[in-house]
């Protein structure tokens, strides 16, 4: 039998990702080899909760900034409940804060970030649609990325360009690229998952042809 792989989640907001890769493990390209275990929010009545419970997910609130003297201190606090569930790769969907150097060696590494916009050319930090929109590009997208201490910087798993229109608007060009994260962190996973990842330095390496 396939071993099926422990996913630890960690959220900030709505949770669409976090919804995406729920599907996946259940119904799509990551049913039988992934389980969503636990979701982790640090922020009051966001919408990433509920989605838990309706997947039957275990959900626990550790709100920031409570106090937490360091931020290894509340990383320490995630990492309790990560390991109580035996989690084996983590995901961060939507997560607004940056993760220590300490809590990313405890995973090994295996801890990975979706961004809105191509790295590293693209925008990085959490308006990345409104200063592409901003700047003129014709040209933004996601990335899927292992994580390191520095924002938006680890070494890049997928990339997938979208388009930017004339006509755009922080929302439309926002949901232009969401329907594609959805596609592309399930993915990531798959990959992982398959055992067609190598990482040497900044360069992943893949085993194979990659279609989104």
């Amino acid at each position: 039998m396939e071993k099926i792989l422990k996913i630890g989640a960690i959220a900030s907001g709505s949770g669409s990702n976090f919804e995406a890769i729920v599907l996946a493990t259940k119904t799509g390209i990551l049913k039988g080899k992934a389980k969503v275990e636990v979701l982790i929010c640090n922020k009051p009545e966001k919408y990433c909760m509920i989605r838990a419970k309706n997947h039957d997910i275990p959900a626990f609130l550790i709100e920031s900034g409570k106090q937490e003297r360091t931020r290894e201190d509340y990383d320490h606090k995630m990492i309790e409940i990560l390991d109580k569930y035996c989690c084996e790769l983590i995901v961060l969907v939507g997560y607004m804060r940056l993760v220590s150097k300490m809590f990313i060696d405890h995973f090994n590494g295996k801890v990975m970030n979706i961004h809105p916009a191509l790295l590293p050319s693209n925008f990085i930090g959490m308006h990345a649609q409104e200063e592409a929109l901003k700047y003129g590009v014709k040209v933004s997208g996601v990335t899927v990325h292992f994580v390191d201490a520095e924002i938006d910087h680890g070494p890049i798993i997928i990339q997938k360009c979208v388009p930017v229109y004339d006509t755009d608007t922080k929302e439309t060009l926002s949901a232009r690229i969401l329907e594609w994260e959805h596609k592309a962190f399930p993915k990531a996973i798959e990959l992982f998952c398959d055992n067609r990842l190598e990482v040497d330095g900044r360069i992943v390496r893949i085993d194979g042809e990659v279609k989104l």
